[in-house]
């Protein structure tokens, strides 16, 4: 329902951090917050039980890591998207996070205005990044996809990858180009073989990298 508040869940061990963002984001209209985890597995069991629509969640925890909860995320029957919340910026953070499926990835000192922005980004599907996060992106050339693999797409994939990356469904992405939906979903399938990538995420975190976005 459009009209229905963004359901998020937060997942950090630091209690002083939870309560900072619930009391943020409660004054929010469009988003209301429906429970709390101190740690990855937790995370992943209060996601199964409570089907929020974006887990705010950390990297670094005791237990059950980000990492290994995003994965755990990703096998559920109707995965939450996640924007990574962190003080963590080195590379090594970065890059694993969004191949394990995050949406976003910010950092803890983000202006609380921008944070309520990308939880309302990352809910309509878009991949969200900061300046930061992008360059580090940038800065490594060991991911799946590499630029070369880029040049065997054809115009349209091209265009198809862009629209992918601002978050447009298959049907949206027809609509744009005059195309049916089959033939955009072709389309789809063949950039994902291509760049040997797994899944629309992982396409959209391409584009990035690779400079197909606005």
């Amino acid at each position: 329902m459009a009209d229905r508040p963004i359901r998020v869940l937060l997942v950090d061990d630091h209690q002083v951090v939870r309560r900072g963002l619930r009391t943020f984001l409660e004054v929010q209209d469009d988003i209301e917050v429906v429970g709390e985890a101190s740690d990855g597995a937790e995370g992943v069991a209060r996601a199964e039980e409570l089907r929020p629509d974006v887990v705010l969640m950390d990297v670094k925890m005791p237990g059950t890591d980000g990492i290994e909860a995003l994965k755990r995320l990703r096998e559920l029957a109707n995965p939450a998207r996640v924007l990574v919340v962190t003080s963590f910026t080195e590379q090594r953070t970065v890059v694993p996070a969004l191949r394990a499926g995050a949406f976003g990835y910010v950092y803890k000192d983000i202006d609380p205005d921008a944070l309520a922005g990308a939880i309302r980004s990352v809910h309509a599907g878009h991949v969200l990044l900061q300046p930061e996060v992008a360059g580090a992106l940038l800065a490594q050339d060991d991911s799946p996809g590499g630029t070369g693999r880029g040049t065997t797409l054809t115009e349209r994939e091209r265009e198809v990858l862009g629209l992918i990356a601002d978050g447009r469904s298959n049907r949206e992405i027809a609509r744009a180009l005059v195309l049916s939906e089959k033939t955009v979903k072709t389309h789809v399938s063949n950039i994902l073989m291509k760049l040997d990538l797994a899944d629309r995420t992982q396409a959209a975190l391409w584009a990035v990298r690779h400079g197909l976005t606005d």
